[in-house]
C-alpha cells in the first residue's frame, strides 16, 4: 500500500508531521505537495493529484488530504470516479468510513485537529479494513453507479 499526501497551505504543517509519523511506521508515504509553504495555493490541485493516484488502485492506495475546513478537499477529491474520501474528525468517524463505506480518502481538517488527534484519526482510518458486510457492499455499489443526476 501506499499512501498518497496531499495539503494546501492550511494543512501543510501538520502534513509534514503526519509524513513522519507514516515514516516512522514503515509506510510507504509519496508526498504529492505543497512542497513548501505556499500562502497562495490551491487545495483542489492537491486533492485532484492525490484522488487520481489513490484511482489508480482505489483498494490497495489510500489518499490523506489536509486543508483548513477539510470540505474543500473532501469534495474536489470525491469527483474522482473511484475515490470515496471521508471528512473524519475523530477515530470513531475514520473507522466506520472504512468498515461502512471502505474509504480510500482520508480528509483532515487543519486547523481543528492538534497533531496527536490526526495521528490517532490517521492510524485507525489505516488500519482499519472494510467490513465486507453485504449491506455495505450494496450500498457501495449504488454509489459506484452514481453518474451526473
Amino acid at each position: 500500500m501506499t499512501i498518497y499526501l496531499g495539503a494546501d497551505h492550511r494543512g501543510f504543517e501538520l502534513k509534514e508531521k503526519l509524513k513522519e509519523w507514516l515514516k516512522d511506521h514503515g509506510y510507504a508515504v509519496e508526498d504529492l505537495g505543497a512542497h513548501k509553504l505556499e500562502p497562495e495555493d490551491d487545495y483542489p490541485d492537491y486533492a485532484i493529484a492525490v484522488a487520481h493516484k489513490v484511482a489508480e488502485a482505489p483498494d490497495e492506495n489510500r489518499g490523506i488530504l489536509l486543508c483548513g475546513s477539510g470540505v474543500g478537499m473532501d469534495i474536489a477529491a470525491n469527483r474522482v470516479n473511484g475515490i470515496r474520501a471521508a471528512l473524519s474528525f475523530n477515530a470513531a468517524v475514520a473507522k466506520q468510513s472504512r468498515e461502512h463505506e471502505d474509504a480510500n480518502v482520508l480528509v483532515l481538517a487543519a486547523d481543528w485537529l492538534a497533531p496527536d488527534d490526526a495521528g490517532e484519526i490517521l492510524k485507525t482510518f489505516l488500519e482499519t479494513p472494510f467490513s465486507g458486510e453485504e449491506r455495505h457492499v450494496r450500498r457501495i455499489g449504488k454509489m459506484k453507479s452514481i453518474k451526473n443526476l
